[in-house]
């Protein structure tokens, strides 16, 4: 079983990770998974912890397809696959308009048809060809990788939907999603399909006081999903109208009714919470409705982040099974 852990944590500065993933492999994670928002980049934490570790596999998740033209992010991920050999995952994705266009200035291509064309040109730089020609959303003259990668990346595409899902299944090697609950796993696995690795960022929040909690999940999810991908994510799920109210009272710019306005229902499905033990079980139960790799994101509850990851580790599970153990 996989399991997996996102850096950096929040507020742990880089160079302070050392310590922590050096000892992974060891607590039982898999997995090592950035993330690209509006912090660190989604390369260099995996650059230095491919340095750190040298079992973890590495991935992205993920890089947008739209912030990075198609060679560069080709010469980044070669990079990090001769770093990490066989242990490079490369996840993109469309990722928001906001990000790429607000953030970024540029153009917001038709995300289904630039995430395709992203994966198509990458397999061919990854072989090592000569990339020629035209794609529906850019054209490429004349690339070749200087040095195509001795072991090229698996390539993962961040999907929310049944179009997104169907191309990952057809063309990539597995799909990334997040803000999903455990039985939302079956609808996307369904979609999906059997054979293709699927993974997800759990968003996992630490402590015994419920109430926290579900302030920190409050906000988060009035803040992600009333974007529109992720209100369609949701609408899909069958979640649209449980998160009516949230939707108006975002839209007419009263965040504090925002969220006041989402279900405790739904953020105790989309945010798992509780003590070390009971959030191992949480994280469970989307393993066994067709989860492959959950990708664990700890949520800041004022406790040392890098004890909260080491309390997570699966090998806790164990440790249990052999002694009485208390969470810490």
């Amino acid at each position: 079983m996989r399991w997996g852990l996102t850096v950096p944590l929040t507020g742990v500065p880089l160079r302070d990770h050392r310590s922590l993933i050096a000892d992974l492999s060891l607590l039982g994670y898999t997995d090592l998974w950035s993330a690209e928002v509006a912090g660190a980049d989604a390369f260099t934490p995996l650059v230095l912890a491919s340095e750190w570790d040298d079992r973890l596999r590495l991935g992205t998740a993920v890089v947008p397809v739209h912030t990075r033209g198609p060679a560069a992010l080709a010469m980044s991920a070669a990079a990090l696959a001769d770093l990490a050999p066989g242990r490079f995952v490369l996840g993109i994705g469309a990722s928001s308009e906001t990000i790429v266009t607000g953030w970024n200035g540029i153009a917001y291509d038709p995300p289904l048809a630039r995430t395709r064309d992203v994966l198509r040109f990458l397999r061919l730089a990854f072989a090592g060809e000569k990339v020629d020609g035209e794609f529906d959303s850019f054209t490429i003259r004349r690339f070749r990788l200087e040095k195509a990668p001795d072991v090229p990346p698996s390539i993962m595409l961040a999907a929310l939907r049944p179009q997104m899902l169907k191309l990952a299944a057809r063309e990539a090697d597995g799909a990334i999603t997040n803000w999903l609950s455990a039985d939302d796993v079956r609808q996307v696995r369904a979609e999906l399909g059997p054979d293709k690795e699927l993974a997800a960022r759990i968003f996992v929040c630490v402590t015994e006081d419920a109430e926290m909690a579900r302030n920190i999940g409050r906000f988060l999810i009035a803040t992600y999903l009333t974007v529109p991908g992720y209100a369609a994510f949701h609408d899909w799920l069958g979640r649209g109208a449980a998160m009516k109210e949230m939707r108006e009272a975002w839209a007419a710019g009263d965040r504090n009714a925002a969220m006041a306005a989402v279900p405790v229902e739904v953020i105790d499905d989309l945010v798992v919470h509780g003590t070390p033990a009971e959030c191992r079980e949480h994280i469970n139960r989307y393993v066994a409705n067709g989860l492959d790799t959950p990708i664990i994101a700890t949520l800041p509850t004022g406790t040392d982040l890098l004890d909260t990851a080491r309390a997570l580790a699966p090998a806790k599970t164990m440790d249990r099974e052999r002694t009485p153990l208390r969470d810490g």
